[in-house]
């Protein structure tokens, strides 16, 4: 087999379009290993360089992938709202230590239209002063949309930050119905 079929089951990607925008998708032979927000081209080849180089294979653009064809349809589904979970098979290698075992939990743990507070979150994986770190495991969390981030709120009632953006997790949180549609 040659190089190219090699990286070809290392590291495929494609974009999809969504109701917040264009979302990179890429997956190793393990699962999907990155989700990456406002994947514009540039943006887009920004990450999949950062990928490539943190697992050392080059990235190729797979349109017929079973798997990367699978992560397609469940989110366009989600964005529809005709699905309310991911059933893929996700690589967590981009996630090591606190922020694997938070972002795991995380997604076992918070179903669609609920939320979960940092400090509840961090007391839930036997940490409960690691609240900061648990903001920190969200704002690193390599796989958002389908690790639902999103969902993780203040503990004074506000939504917290988010790497996509505070309007990126509101419209998620509307989605869900967690808040109200924007008016406009």
């Amino acid at each position: 087999m040659d190089s190219q079929g090699q990286d070809e089951r290392h590291l495929v990607w494609t974009v999809v379009g969504t109701g917040i925008g264009p979302l990179l998708l890429a997956a190793t032979r393990e699962g999907l290993v990155n989700v990456v927000f406002h994947a514009t081209d540039r943006v887009r080849d920004r990450a999949l360089s950062r990928l490539a180089s943190r697992l050392g294979a080059g990235p190729v653009r797979a349109p017929g992938s079973p798997l990367l064809d699978e992560a397609v349809r469940q989110v366009g589904a989600y964005f529809t709202g005709a699905r309310r979970d991911f059933a893929l098979p996700l690589d967590w290698s981009l996630a090591s230590g606190f922020s694997r075992e938070v972002l795991r939990e995380l997604a076992r743990g918070v179903p669609y239209g609920s939320v979960v507070g940092y400090g509840d979150l961090a007391r839930r994986v036997g940490r409960p002063d690691a609240s900061q770190a648990v903001g920190v495991a969200m704002g690193s969390n390599p796989l958002p949309v389908v690790v639902p981030c999103h969902r993780v709120v203040g503990s004074d009632g506000g939504i917290g930050g988010f790497g996509g953006g505070l309007e990126t997790k509101r419209r998620l949180l509307a989605l869900e119905g967690v808040l109200p549609e924007p008016l406009f």
